[in-house]
């Protein structure tokens, strides 16, 4: 369990390594991190490093409440730690405080939405023979016994909402960090669209 960082996608663009080679990387936008709250074991039952992102104009009255005289951050997420020392309310943690080029991050977010989606698209499922006669070409076949026990099973891979949950990619390399711009490269995709909520934290 370590700290990690909120920050946005930007979208994606393709940078050279030193050794002259083209890499693809998506770009998040890691805006200073404040530290607005810490959980303890004794009060809490766990030890985490509540941070706050996103300053508004106006608040909730319970956000507002809950962060008093802190900015009026309106995006709020936990990253469980095993030590709080080092960590106190107020404090602010950038880019640099957390990341350097070459760590191993895992990246979660909200992936992108498909819709209603069959089961040949969603699951990956294999398809009947479109020749001989068949009809049989992207059904979905036999979905349960029959008299025993008479109902289908609850869970089965079937056509349905595609995407739109929560991914995590695990062990993505820092391509950059730019402190300045507070910008963060990574190698590869990312989930979520542009503009989406991304949470980093060190693999």
């Amino acid at each position: 369990m370590s700290i990690g960082l909120i920050g946005r996608k930007v979208g994606m663009t393709q940078v050279f390594e030193k050794d002259g080679s083209l890499v693809a990387v998506s770009v998040l936008e890691v805006a200073p991190n404040t530290v607005t709250r810490l959980r303890t074991a004794d009060r809490d039952g766990y030890t985490a490093v509540q941070l706050g992102t996103d300053e508004k104009g106006k608040l909730t009255k319970p956000l507002a409440g809950q962060l008093k005289d802190l900015p009026k951050l309106g995006t709020l997420r936990e990253f469980r730690v095993d030590d709080l020392s080092g960590f106190e309310v107020g404090q602010s943690l950038g880019v640099a405080d957390v990341f350097a080029e070459g760590d191993l991050v895992d990246v979660t977010g909200v992936s992108k939405g498909k819709g209603f989606a069959g089961h040949v698209k969603r699951h990956n499922f294999g398809r009947g023979p479109t020749t001989h006669g068949s009809d049989h070409h992207r059904e979905p076949g036999s979905i349960g016994p029959g008299t025993t026990p008479g109902r289908v099973y609850k869970g089965l891979r079937m056509a349905g909402h595609m995407g739109h949950e929560q991914v995590t990619t695990k062990k993505v390399r820092v391509v950059r960090a730019d402190p300045d711009r507070n910008l963060l490269l990574l190698a590869g995709s990312t989930p979520g669209a542009r503009g989406s909520l991304i949470l980093v934290k060190k693999a």
